[in-house]
């Protein structure tokens, strides 16, 4: 089974790296799994989301862009 919290950016993005650490600490305390994954690497997730990284998806439904809000990532993990 997937993770339900997914990440998608881009090596080498200065508002990645501060979603990371959001998805990290949030899941972290939640003990839930995440996976990251580079938008570049998937055409599908590229033409989606490319302009729009770092993108916080839970269970498949967009829940943040660009500056991630650990508070609305808690609530959608419920």
């Amino acid at each position: 089974m997937d993770p339900r919290v997914e990440l998608l950016g881009r090596p080498g993005c200065h508002l990645c790296e501060a979603a990371r650490r959001v998805v990290r600490v949030v899941c972290e305390a939640r003990g839930q799994d995440w996976v990251e994954r580079n938008v570049d690497d998937d055409p599908e997730l590229a033409q989606a989301y490319g302009e729009l990284v770092p993108v916080v998806l839970v269970d498949g439904a967009q829940v943040g862009y660009y500056r991630i809000d650990p508070d609305r990532l808690r609530a959608a993990l419920g």
